[in-house]
């Protein structure tokens, strides 16, 4: 996994994405808690499916924040556009992989 340094397309959203992944922690300790306490499978399973969902679009904001800002910024001022469409596809798999 390469790691770049630069601002992030995503810095708009920094806030966003911080409330919503501390949500997301509340909702796993939330998990927590519940199986200590023996509660019912699937009141667990709704929980971890909401969970799910909330990870998933936390991911779409990134790839769309990515896709707007240093793929287009690459295509824009041809520097490594061709590069960057194969790290957005090899990422996309990654995050549609079930």
């Amino acid at each position: 996994m390469s790691v770049h340094v630069h601002s992030h397309s995503y810095g708009p959203k920094k806030d966003d994405l911080q409330r919503r992944l501390k949500r997301i922690e509340g909702q796993v300790r939330g998990i927590h808690k519940m199986i200590d306490e023996d509660r019912y499978c699937v009141d667990i399973l709704v929980q971890i499916a909401a969970i799910k969902s909330a990870l998933q679009q936390v991911g779409l904001s990134l790839l769309e924040s990515h896709t707007r800002g240093c793929v287009a910024d690459a295509l824009s001022h041809n520097t490594g556009g061709d590069e960057k469409i194969d790290e957005l596809m090899d990422v996309i798999r990654q995050f549609t992989k079930s």
